[in-house]
């Protein structure tokens, strides 16, 4: 790198949120321990910042706290139990009943389609919300991680969370404080993955 780079006092902030940020499974939650809502706001209100094509906004987003952990354990449970068909397994059943309930806060992530943007440019802005997240979670000392597992694909899932024929069910976000912090994580070099052109 050409000269010398001073860093403001927002990059270093910038760049110590991103680096530090780790998927923390709900086996690392500290059990019992209740997020406050505004803080769940403001991780929303993040997301909602996130780019988009045309500003459709697509991504939507429902919470499940309280009693409603409970609701999504069992309607989840009763979808896959419905339709997995001879892909069922008890295990993945059991555990859809029980992971809602080691959580604080639930987010279902879902994007609703507009016809004139392709979907790829949707798919990608919602995955940017998801990312506004993962940093907030971590600049508040939360823990958290998106999974696409459970009943995510199953179509008959959708009217659930309102969603249409068209429209993506693409996760869910589970969040919690941390009891067990997940270890550092150390990628392989960003400049075997970059081609610079300087001519």
């Amino acid at each position: 790198m050409n000269g010398s780079m001073e860093l403001t006092p927002q990059a270093q902030m910038i760049n110590e949120v991103i680096r530090q940020r780790r998927s923390v499974f709900t086996s690392q939650f500290e059990p019992g321990k209740t997020i406050p809502d505004e803080i769940i706001l403001q991780l929303l209100e993040n997301a909602n910042q996130a780019p988009n094509h045309k500003l459709t906004e697509p991504w939507r987003f429902t919470v499940y706290s309280g009693n409603g952990l409970q609701s999504l354990a069992d309607r989840q449970a009763a979808i896959y139990k419905a339709h997995a068909g001879q892909k069922f397994k008890q295990g993945k059943y059991d555990s859809l009943l029980i992971t809602p309930m080691l959580c604080s806060h639930v987010i279902a992530i879902g994007m609703k389609r507009h016809a004139d943007i392709p979907e790829i440019e949707e798919i990608a802005a919602v995955a940017c919300a998801v990312q506004n997240i993962y940093l907030s979670a971590t600049a508040y000392g939360i823990g958290g991680y998106w999974s696409t597992g459970g009943i995510t694909f199953f179509e008959q899932a959708k009217a659930m969370f309102d969603l249409g024929p068209d429209d993506k069910l693409m996760g869910f976000f589970y969040l919690g404080y941390v009891r067990v912090p997940s270890a550092p994580r150390t990628p392989k070099p960003v400049m075997e993955k970059i081609t610079w052109v300087r001519e």
